[in-house]
């Protein structure tokens, strides 16, 4: 997922406290960054595989994952916007109230929303799979999703407001869905317009 268009992303409060990080830092000297694949590329539009085998080519994944996601100014990448066909994605992503929010998640499965959660928040959204482009879409302000580390262990991971945005974005991906997929015909096509009309800033996948 792209990081909000109107700011930059920032580690530090603007009074200079470091801000609260929840989660683990991925090693900064391990992985490789890897381009992004972009809208009509066909592995961003089928579900992706189960992960069944977590060993060091899983580990190995996550950390190009996270440095791709890095060099990409993301906020979280799934595996097949890299062209790799697992469930599986990052994030390095703050919430609403400023709290950054690090790790991964393999097999992802989004909750079914307790009731009186389903609060809509209609902020714009972005993807580094559709460059550029933003568009406002209603999504719940609030998403859990459990599934595994890269050890196989079990995990729930949840958050609320542009992290909860996250959540949904990413998990999406993994079953075949980008945001676009969600906009009304006519948000798509400009989402797609601004797309053809503007320059990613990272390395892209080009579509034969």
């Amino acid at each position: 997922m792209a990081e909000h268009h109107d700011h930059e992303h920032d580690h530090e409060h603007q009074d200079g406290d470091v801000q609260r990080v929840v989660g683990e830092l991925p090693d900064p000297g391990k992985g490789t960054a890897r381009p992004i694949t972009v809208v009509g590329n066909p592995v961003l539009h089928r579900e992706t595989q189960t992960v069944t085998a977590f060993d060091d080519d899983l580990a190995a994944l996550v950390d190009d994952m996270f440095q791709s996601m890095y060099a990409a100014e993301g906020v979280g990448l799934a595996a097949n916007q890299i062209g790799v066909d697992l469930k599986v994605f990052v994030y390095d992503c703050p919430d609403d109230e400023g709290v950054r929010h690090v790790g991964h998640v393999v097999n992802p499965v989004l909750e079914e929303l307790p009731a009186g959660r389903r609060t809509l928040d209609d902020s714009q959204e972005g993807c580094l799979s559709v460059p550029t482009a933003y568009q406002e879409l209603a999504r719940p302000d609030y998403a859990a999703v459990t599934g595994q580390d890269k050890h196989g262990n079990p995990i729930r991971v949840e958050g609320t407001g542009f992290f909860a945005r996250c959540l949904q974005h990413e998990t999406d991906h993994l079953y075949g869905y980008l945001y676009i997929d969600r906009l009304s015909k006519r948000d798509r096509k400009s989402a797609l317009r601004q797309m053809a009309d503007g320059t990613p800033k990272y390395a892209t996948v080009p579509n034969d």
